[in-house]
């Protein structure tokens, strides 16, 4: 299936006369991130989809910083971009990587990006290999952990959650290790980190590499931390929300080599949300018709990986989603109308 959907982005791109998939008079733009990740699979199954409807020609770019693509998109450079909900708060701020263009322009800017469709981006939780010894959480200090990049969201976050969880703080507790996204497998396979407080998919390219070399273990959050009031406040902030799942479903997508530790039969972790987002600007019948094109197809698009099925493709509940609240991106009117139809309620914050 994946084989066959970047296929069909290399024949739209070329848009060769002699190409059997029927290209749209409509073209369109999508950038999103390194090939095989969650977000350029939902994009590519985009791609087939709206050809295969005769919605539109859509030449996907992979590879793409989402931070600065984003930024195109709410500028009308591009028409469609997928990516996490954190990076249009941020722009609505003017804060973080948006510092530079201002709060005023940032806030009128971000207005400027509304959702198709949500869906989960990665999942953090802890993981190491069996015989690093490491009994989980509370068994952090002392250690080298994997927390991510050198910078970015995702190193702040897993810092975060290691405090809080393991009660463990960077540079004291422990000696924290930064590594490129590219390298990020090797560090826990070469032993350069003991274990990784990290987003994960189950299973993705670097947990199926990982355990390649030996058993591993994934921790649940604790229960009683992950229910307080201050976890509430920490799991649920902008980008991001609360995941649970039954263990059994999580074991069996990660398979023997993967043990899946809990006090109970449910996995908690955070998962990162987000989704893929056009200009308020599209035309809400071409928003509507890529709209019911995802949504009809749901069930191939889980089937593209393995990791698909966890990614939460065809849910809108904002608790699961992560939308409203702080989060500032709505629906496109088409989106709502598409959903709606589908019989799905979408709640009045998340309108436009």
């Amino acid at each position: 299936m994946i084989k066959s959907l970047k296929s069909a982005v290399v024949a739209l791109t070329l848009a060769t006369a002699g190409s059997s998939v029927a290209v749209a008079q409509t073209n369109l733009t999508f950038h999103t991130a390194g090939s095989g990740t969650p977000v350029a699979l939902t994009a590519t199954a985009l791609v087939e989809y709206a050809a295969e409807r005769g919605i539109a020609n859509i030449q996907v770019s992979e590879g793409k910083v989402a931070t600065n693509y984003l930024k195109d998109l709410a500028e009308g450079k591009i028409d469609l971009a997928n990516g996490p909900f954190i990076l249009p708060f941020l722009m609505s701020k003017g804060a973080g990587p948006y510092a530079k263009m201002g709060k005023e322009t940032g806030a009128e800017l971000s207005k400027n990006i509304q959702l198709l469709y949500p869906h989960t981006l990665a999942v953090f939780t802890m993981y190491a290999y069996n015989a690093k010894g490491i009994s989980g959480w509370d068994d952090l200090k002392g250690r080298k952990i994997l927390n991510g990049p050198p910078r970015g969201a995702a190193t702040s976050n897993s810092r975060a959650l290691a405090q809080f969880f393991g009660g463990a703080k960077h540079g004291e507790d422990y000696e924290s290790v930064t590594v490129n996204w590219n390298r990020a497998s090797s560090a826990i396979v070469d032993g350069t980190a003991d274990a990784a407080v990290l987003t994960v998919h189950f299973p993705g390219p670097r947990e199926t590499r990982n355990s390649a070399a030996g058993s591993m273990t994934m921790w649940s959050m604790p229960k009683a931390k992950f229910e307080s009031d201050p976890a509430k406040k920490l799991l649920n902030k902008p980008g991001s929300v609360a995941y649970l799942a039954p263990v059994s479903f999580i074991q069996e997508k990660m398979g023997s080599n993967w043990t899946i530790k809990s006090e109970d039969g449910t996995f908690r972790g955070m998962a990162v949300t987000g989704g893929d987002f056009v200009n308020k600007s599209m035309d809400a019948e071409l928003a509507y018709q890529l709209t019911k094109a995802h949504i009809e197809n749901v069930d191939a698009i889980k089937a593209i990986a393995p990791f698909m099925e966890t990614l939460n493709h065809g849910v809108i509940d904002p608790k699961v989603a992560g939308l409203c609240g702080p989060n500032p991106v709505k629906f496109h009117p088409g989106a709502v109308r598409a959903w709606e139809e589908a019989g799905h309620s979408i709640p009045d914050c998340a309108k436009p």
